[in-house]
């Protein structure tokens, strides 16, 4: 952190950093990619006892959501950096002969990474990843709705680099508006969809380009034709971790109506199994973030029959895992993300029941599909839109390092993890050189006889 200069003073003290060309020299980039591994895996303590301080988080969530998908970014990008920078030579029709063009990947400059409150180190240290392979300079604004977490990425930061290179500013709402009313480069914001439409606003002010991650109504359809002990626990798991503050969480299940007491009766047995009698005391289970956020969520448990949980404690910031049947396309709970771990359940007799009630929403971040039926696979596939799409599991799509991950529509713009996230904070510039050696005189004034000469030639 740089406390004593103003937000416009650490903006120009990273260009000018960054004029310097420094930050493109291959190997520096890399040296930095290990110098955060580093710092990573020597703070796992801290990141350990952050993370519980703010989300409850048990340790083997912090290293499946947070810390293990950090390490194989950077080691992945540390393995394709070189391939990635190369200029990429492309083909050129006869008129532009004698000549070469390649298409250069080269940094943006500097760019902003707003982060989220629910994987709050993950999700400020992939897109820094990407930034930093790509050649750019770097301002971090981590979520004070997690402040022991953002406390701890500030001073990993500040151990870690020169602030004229990357450094946090921390700060609530009023923070962040100082910082979008800033020039960068290019803005990845990580939220809500409500705020994501403000970061565009405010980044259109400066034609800023933007890379927003953002979440939806992520629907979960369970056909009949699977394995339905399976398919219990893996909704159980991707829906319960993190207490349900995934922004790739199933977000409601649509299964068929053969099957769906048999699907409840598995979930509640896969709860049990995970959480115990009592999931308050178990330590694998997590908290909602705040008191604030407890209060409106709370109020989802009226909008259907709690059939599994349904038990509260404000002052824990604790909801049971909880599913709730009965449930209306048009209850209050069906009309935005839930973000939580509440689970309603829907069943349909037909697919294409399921299908117009998915596309009736915003284009969602994930989509997932429990079914063996090769047909009906490529169905959904087909006649549904969403930023990814996940079949006979949940959430893990996320974690491939070679699969781009983003939203579509409402649920984001653009993508990253792995080469996408260099893309991302890349430009690729077209560069033609052209010789000496020709100069075709057709294209010069005057042009009197040419036309038919130059048709033959360009076709």
């Amino acid at each position: 952190m740089i406390a004593s200069l103003s937000i416009s003073e650490i903006i120009q003290k990273q260009r000018n950093f960054w004029q310097t060309s420094k930050t493109k020299d291959i190997n520096f980039r890399i040296e930095q990619l290990r110098t955060i591994k580093q710092a990573v895996i020597e703070s796992e303590t801290a990141i350990n006892q952050a993370l519980k301080a703010d989300l409850n988080k048990p340790p083997i969530e912090v290293y499946i959501g947070e810390t293990s998908i950090i390490t194989k970014e950077i080691d992945y990008a540390i393995k394709h950096l070189k391939n990635w920078t190369k200029p990429r030579k492309v083909g050129l029709s006869l008129e532009y002969l004698p000549a070469t063009a390649r298409i250069v990947p080269e940094p943006l400059g500097v760019v902003l990474i707003i982060g989220a409150w629910n994987y709050p180190m993950q999700l400020i240290f992939a897109p820094l990843i990407g930034a930093i392979a790509a050649g750019n300079c770097a301002i971090l604004k981590p979520s004070e709705i997690a402040p022991h977490t953002s406390d701890l990425v500030a001073k990993i930061i500040a151990k870690s680099f020169p602030p004229e290179y990357i450094t946090v500013v921390e700060g609530d709402v009023e923070t962040s508006q100082q910082l979008l009313a800033q020039k960068f480069d290019h803005i990845f914001f990580t939220g809500g969809t409500s705020v994501g439409k403000i970061v565009m606003e405010a980044a259109a002010k400066n034609l800023t380009s933007v890379t927003l991650e953002l979440g939806g109504k992520n629907p979960c359809i369970v056909d009949n034709d699977i394995n339905i002990e399976c398919t219990a626990r893996r909704i159980t798991w991707g829906k319960f971790l993190n207490a349900g503050q995934s922004c790739v969480a199933p977000d409601y299940v649509l299964v068929n109506h053969q099957i769906k007491n048999d699907l409840l009766n598995e979930i509640q047995k896969s709860i049990q199994e995970f959480y115990g009698d009592n999931p308050k005391n178990s330590p694998d289970y997590g908290r909602i973030i705040n008191q604030k956020r407890f209060q409106q969520i709370v109020k989802f448990l009226q909008d259907g029959d709690i059939v599994i949980g349904g038990e509260t404690n404000i002052d824990d910031c604790y909801i049971a895992p909880t599913v709730i049947d009965n449930v209306s396309p048009q209850a209050r709970v069906m009309q935005s993300e839930i973000f939580a771990p509440i689970l309603p359940i829907i069943e349909y007799s037909d697919i294409s029941q399921a299908i117009t009630l998915i596309n009736s929403h915003p284009k969602p971040l994930a989509l997932y599909l429990f079914s063996d039926n090769k047909n009906l696979q490529q169905k959904v596939l087909q006649t549904t839109s969403s930023g990814g799409v996940c079949i006979n599991d949940t959430v893990l799509q996320f974690g491939v390092t070679s699969l781009p991950f983003g939203g579509v529509g409402n649920s984001g713009i653009g993508s990253y993890h792995g080469k996408a996230s260099f893309d991302t904070f890349s430009h690729y510039k077209s560069v033609l050189y052209r010789y000496f050696l020709f100069d075709l005189k057709l294209r010069y004034p005057p042009y009197a006889g040419k036309l038919p000469w130059l048709k033959r030639i360009i076709g």
